[in-house]
């Protein structure tokens, strides 16, 4: 099994990175804060460079198949080991899961953290101690590692809070409080490794600044300073002809006006000033762009590896790995990039179908005989997918990315409600003892 999530960054000859592993890698060394950029999960990568950052990609494989497994065995399927080889392989072919155990970015901890988050909460009596403890520890560091984990899993803790006194989802009684008080710690570690790291007791920042950038995709903004400039108090004025229509160019272009303004720290308070403004000239257009960009997220979710727009991380990697910089470079994902587009033709199909069998598991568990503890798994998963939509859509914008590091959850749930059903066939048809 943990092969067969190791096989995409095996084959590359050296974990997958992405743009933005560079800017986690920075933080530990530069002892700063950047935007959107966790400085616990950059200094858990950090600790991998003596060994080219392949046990970073070990743990995080290693860290999946315990969590399947321990899934498999919450759900009555424990013991069976072919059965788990079985359902990693199929994830490992149809799914982006392999992809992103084997990057160097925090993208699996968000599986991790819902898994985590349905196990203390539903099947909390079938664990020992130190499972446990190991889960909390999980939704413990991945909170801080992503502040996007911190809204994701702070939202299923509430929706679940609220959705458990409704006695027509006919779902096992949750235990919130051992898993909210681990969200809860997660997010208060968050200022505290920022502190230890950086010496700032600060959350990760950015958050106004990726909002900022959906409102300049949607056109708010340009609406907004086409009726107020020219003015003096607006230094963005300045940039009005020459304003992005999108979000990326905004934040990561380098000439963009964002970074001509002083990026997240010189342009703080006028984004603030300005989002606040919009949101008092314009608060149908805001709500209006807001749930389109939430269902867009949704059903947006292609597995997608990034092969041409890794210059930040290479060149952070010349600067500060000299050691290994050839052996990175060697690596197919830099010396021969590789499209991984044709897997879509697989993944979409099988994330698409299987998320509508989620929601048809729900309405209608009783008919198709859908054990209560496996209806959760469904809801928690619908939840998780639901939320993490909201926030990555509305306060980002709708990135493939963002949602298909947890919409493979859904093949998952799938394939152990095929195993149950055909587990439970086998027991009616199974002659009775002499």
């Amino acid at each position: 099994m943990l092969f067969a999530l190791m096989a995409p960054a095996l084959w590359n000859g050296f974990p997958l990175i992405f743009a933005d592993t560079g800017g986690y890698l920075d933080r530990p060394i530069l002892g700063t804060l950047s935007i959107g950029r966790s400085a616990l999960y950059g200094l858990f990568l950090y600790t991998g460079v003596p060994f080219s950052f392949w046990p970073n990609a070990v743990l995080q494989s290693a860290l999946m198949v315990w969590l399947i497994v321990l899934t498999m065995r919450a759900h009555g399927l424990g013991g069976r080991p072919w059965l788990a080889l079985g359902i990693v392989v199929m994830l490992t072919i149809c799914t982006s899961l392999p992809w992103f155990t084997g990057q160097l970015m925090p993208d699996v901890l968000f599986t991790a953290a819902v898994l985590a988050l349905y196990l203390l909460s539903f099947r909390n009596e079938r664990l020992a101690r130190w499972e446990r403890f190991i889960l909390a520890a999980v939704i413990v560091f991945a909170i801080p590692s992503h502040m996007a984990a911190a809204g994701m899993c702070v939202a299923v803790i509430a929706m679940l809070w609220l959705l458990s006194p409704f006695k027509l989802l006919a779902l096992p009684k949750p235990r919130l409080w051992f898993a909210a008080g681990s969200v809860a710690a997660g997010v208060a570690l968050c200022p505290i490794s920022n502190f230890a790291i950086t010496g700032s007791f600060v959350f990760t920042p950015g958050g106004s600044s990726f909002l900022f950038g959906r409102l300049i995709e949607d056109g708010i903004i340009a609406r907004y300073l086409s009726e107020r400039c020219p003015d003096a108090s607006l230094r963005l004025c300045d940039f009005k002809a020459t304003l992005p229509d999108d979000a990326d160019d905004w934040l990561w272009d380098g000439n963009s006006p964002f970074r001509k303004l002083g990026a997240w720290k010189g342009f703080r308070s006028e984004e603030r000033a300005i989002t606040r403004a919009t949101l008092e000239r314009y608060p149908l257009m805001h709500a209006a762009t807001a749930v389109v960009a939430a269902v867009r997220q949704f059903f947006t979710f292609q597995t997608e590896v990034g092969v041409e727009d890794n210059a930040p991380t290479v060149n952070m990697f010349g600067d500060h790995f000299p050691q290994l910089f050839a052996q990175f470079t060697r690596a197919r994902q830099q010396a021969e990039p590789f499209d991984v587009a044709p897997l879509n033709y697989l993944h979409v199909p099988v994330a698409g179908l299987s998320v509508a069998g989620l929601g048809v598991a729900l309405l209608f568990r009783c008919r198709l005989k859908i054990a209560p503890e496996a209806a959760a798994f469904c809801l928690v998963i619908l939840l998780a997918l639901a939320t993490n939509a909201a926030i990555c859509g509305v306060f980002s914008h709708p990135v493939d990315r963002y949602q298909s590091r947890l919409v493979l959850l859904a093949p998952l749930a799938m394939a152990l409600l095929i195993a149950q059903r055909r587990r439970a066939d086998q027991a009616v048809s199974r002659p009775p003892a002499i």
